[in-house]
């Protein structure tokens, strides 16, 4: 896939760059980024705010306890994280940091989120706020980013206001449109991980993808993976070949979503831990490998719950409903759906019919509880409403079974 040339920022506008054939070539990825260098830019700095020692230890006194009051005072650091922040830059006057937190609250930042910005990247101080940061936020925000999703990103990681718009994070989204098509596929990515705007996209993510796509994987499975599970993609050549390889020796067909579910659910440390303390949780309940296999191929996602959620919707359906446990591997979906909201509410119904004889008792989950709200309401509460018309408020919740059941 050839990618446009980087675009330059144009009027207050961004040239983007039009999606072709789904293949991706190194040679389109733009080689001409500089190094990365926080603020190497002699422009990004005022002359009077910068980090070189006087020759005078009074006058380098005074700017260090100024700036150290100005972090405490102005930024709400505390007094152990501004002297840290204070070795990092030493400020002569307010006027270049007001600049710069007057642009984020203008922006949506919070006390908060400003506090922790300026914690983990202090040098922001000295950015130029008008020609150095506020394209930048403008950039995000053309592109569909909230101000609310823009303030939370950035200070989780300030690092994209430390990367070059032109060289860096406009090719990066011009990368990525030529992949996801839709800006607000870009934003689901960012929102997963900041480093889909940050990485050598010809390191990792350009190979992972074309062999994806040369082992058979539609390009809207690649775009759902891309876009909802960007980490996975982003991981080193050879472990993705590896992982992919696992899933289709496990049986999943690369031409479906559930494969590259399946690529995520095996991807990284930490889905590894996941996915063991999730094998341990079923066995618990009574399930065999064969049993856990066969929910993975299902919905792989099942093996990356909490076990606070399996054992919470386990203990409802095999003791309240009186379900074989393993009954629930053939169905793995239901784990997934809310208790409160989905699951007890519908279950109450078909208790209800059951003891009015009105359906039977062998009901499945598939039919239960698997069906849209519309489907299942006219299916099993309104088509009976004049033989039982309090089941929708055993539905709503507004009558508890216990109260029906001792009325009847």
């Amino acid at each position: 896939m050839a990618v446009a040339i980087p675009p330059h920022q144009t009027q207050g506008t961004f040239l983007l760059c039009t999606k072709p054939p789904f293949r991706i070539t190194f040679s389109s990825i733009p080689t001409n980024r500089k190094p990365f260098c926080v603020f190497s830019l002699q422009t990004q700095f005022s002359s009077s705010s910068s980090q070189v020692t006087s020759k005078n230890p009074r006058d380098e006194q005074q700017r260090l306890s100024f700036t150290i009051d100005y972090l405490i005072d102005s930024c709400g650091l505390s007094p152990d994280y501004a002297i840290l922040a204070s070795r990092k830059l030493l400020l002569d006057s307010p006027e270049r940091p007001n600049t710069v937190l007057n642009l984020l609250r203008d922006h949506g930042f919070s006390t908060a989120q400003i506090s922790t910005l300026i914690k983990k990247r202090p040098v922001l101080l000295l950015a130029n706020a008008e020609s150095v940061l506020l394209p930048k936020l403008q950039f995000f925000l053309s592109i569909g980013v909230s101000k609310s999703l823009l303030a939370r990103t950035l200070a989780s990681d300030p690092t994209i206001l430390t990367r070059s718009l032109t060289n860096q994070l406009i090719p990066s989204y011009n990368f990525l449109k030529s992949v996801l098509d839709a800006d607000e596929k870009i934003v689901a990515a960012l929102r997963r991980t900041t480093w889909v705007f940050l990485e050598d996209h010809t390191k990792n993510l350009v190979p992972n993808i074309n062999f994806m796509s040369e082992t058979g994987v539609p390009e809207k499975c690649i775009q759902l993976l891309l876009t909802h599970f960007p980490e996975a993609v982003m991981q080193k050549n050879h472990e993705f070949r590896a992982i992919t390889n696992v899933a289709k020796e496990m049986g999943f067909n690369p031409k479906k979503s559930t494969f590259v579910l399946a690529i995520h659910a095996l991807s990284g440390k930490g889905n590894k831990s996941i996915w063991d303390k999730c094998f341990e949780v079923y066995q618990g309940w009574g399930w065999s490998e064969d049993d856990i296999k066969c929910a993975f191929k299902k919905h792989p996602h099942c093996m990356m719950l909490s076990e606070k959620k399996i054992n919470r919707t386990m203990e409802f359906l095999v003791k309240e409903m009186n379900l074989a446990p393993r009954s629930i591997a053939q169905c793995p979906v239901v784990l997934f759906f809310s208790l409160e909201k989905r699951i007890i509410p519908r279950c109450s119904v078909i208790k209800v019919l059951a003891s009015k004889g009105l359906v039977k008792e062998d009901w499945s989950l598939t039919s239960l509880l698997v069906p849209v709200e519309k489907v299942f309401l006219e299916k099993l509460v309104i088509k009976f409403e004049e033989e039982l018309p309090e089941l929708m408020d055993v539905y709503r919740g507004c009558t508890k079974l216990s109260s029906f059941f001792a009325s009847v």
